[in-house]
């Protein structure tokens, strides 16, 4: 069995809410990373709806993951693009799922590896439960409590569909 959460107006209040946080902070250009893969497709459509000049960069933080040696390399690893400097850039990291915190921790060492940006805000489409980092998004989609047997899987990129469904099946 699985439920559907409707993507489009969890992305119309993320755009509005990183939009009033970008002014409350008084960052009148910042650049966006979407992480690969769901979360460039939420960050395309959070980059549309905000408007922002620079181009989208992307991660694929394979290998900057701490289980990289347990579960090895996708054949397909396709490599990141940062088409500008990170050195003191605000940057608005974009993430799919918000689950146990260890992508955003490799996302941001890869980031840094780039250069020392001057602020990150992390914005997630579903924060769910099982963190094991202390990591928060500051714009979030949707928050939604999972038990162990459940999972939650974004799919698109045309169009975004957000699943909830029991890992078994």
């Amino acid at each position: 069995m699985s439920q559907e959460i409707e993507v489009k107006p969890l992305i119309t209040q993320m755009a509005q809410d990183l939009k009033a946080l970008l002014q409350h902070r008084g960052i009148e250009k910042a650049y966006m990373i979407g992480i690969h893969t769901g979360g460039v497709w939420v960050a395309e459509q959070l980059h549309q709806a905000l408007a922002i000049e620079a181009p989208l960069g992307t991660l694929n933080i394979a290998f900057y993951r701490d289980d990289f040696t347990r579960i090895g390399v996708h054949p397909q690893v396709k490599p990141s693009v940062l088409p500008f400097s990170v050195e003191d850039a605000p940057i608005i990291l974009v993430d799919d799922v918000l689950y146990t915190g260890r992508t955003i921790r490799a996302a941001l060492n890869e980031i840094f590896d780039y250069g020392r940006p001057a602020s990150v805000i992390l914005a997630c489409l579903v924060d769910r439960s099982g963190r094991e980092l202390p990591v928060q998004a500051d714009v979030l989609g949707k928050v939604v409590e999972l038990s162990e047997h459940e999972q939650v899987k974004l799919t698109g990129p045309t169009p975004l569909r957000l699943l909830v469904t029991d890992a078994g099946t």
